[in-house]
């Protein structure tokens, strides 16, 4: 049914019935302890740990350091891993076998 359709009255008795709807739902909120009409119900923030915290701040401070040209303190330097000659060997040889199946199969990505 179309709106132009409706008589006078019954656009009237609509509104009242949409009056009183919106009545109930902002009580109902209130029973409930909504803050906002219609929205979903508040979502707790993820909490971070203070291990976490202080992570990211020397990361922060380092960041920061680096920027100045400052030494980065000694807390906050990781040495780099580095990986073995003959494991980069092996890594390499795994890999050109994998691809060298991969031809074979004739895909040409993995």
């Amino acid at each position: 049914m179309n709106l132009t359709d409706l008589s006078s009255e019954q656009l009237r008795r609509a509104a009242a019935v949409k009056d009183h709807i919106q009545t109930l739902v902002a009580e109902l909120n209130r029973i409930l302890g909504s803050t906002s009409e219609g929205a979903s119900p508040v979502r707790k923030r993820r909490r971070m740990s203070a291990a976490a915290r202080a992570k990211i701040a020397t990361a922060q401070r380092a960041r920061w350091a680096k920027q100045r040209g400052t030494k980065v303190p000694k807390a906050t330097a990781k040495p780099r891993r580095k990986v073995s000659a003959a494991a980069r060997k092996h890594m390499a040889e795994v890999a050109k076998a994998r691809w060298a199946k991969a031809r074979a199969a004739g895909r040409t990505t993995l």
